[in-house]
């Protein structure tokens, strides 16, 4: 493929990919500046209109991936820290009886597990965003067509 691709498709192909990293310095610009250079290039080139919409799509994913991820992991912090807070006693302040203490948390290490659980699965969409934006950058310009794994296609 990379024959019949002009060296200046595969540089904006590469360019569009490598530019949803903006969003670690500028707010949005995982969507604004690809959807700017897609837009603006979709029509001319089939190459840069595929790369477009697979780095749009993922990024897309991949925010959706995060805001369902910090939902999970806000309804388990209320419910856990209301929980917690439900078995202190706020009248018994100075009677000091920890295995009533024990025994009324000992249900908390399956919480704690799910909250490590989120954690771990935030830094792999962090990870998974960052490696997968620079191997799409490398192949697309190369001239490969890139994939990302793990998108929906909200663009078609």
């Amino acid at each position: 493929m990379t024959d019949t691709l002009t060296k200046h498709e595969r540089n904006l192909s590469a360019i569009i990919h490598a530019s949803t990293l903006s969003k670690y310095f500028i707010p949005f610009g995982n969507f604004l500046l690809p959807l700017v250079l897609w837009t603006a290039n979709k029509n001319d080139h089939d190459f840069v209109d595929h790369n477009g919409k697979q780095a749009l799509n993922f990024q897309i994913s991949i925010l959706l991936y995060g805001v369902v991820m910090a939902s999970i992991t806000a309804i388990l912090f209320f419910v856990f820290a209301f929980e917690f807070v439900g078995f202190i006693d706020i009248f018994d302040v100075n009677r000091h009886d920890i295995s009533e203490f024990s025994h009324h948390h000992s249900g908390m290490g399956i919480h704690i597990a799910f909250m490590v659980a989120a954690i771990i699965i935030g830094v792999g969409l962090l990870v998974l965003d960052i490696v997968c934006t620079i191997l799409a950058t490398l192949k697309s310009g190369q001239g490969e067509k890139y994939v990302y794994p793990f998108t929906i296609n909200f663009i078609k």
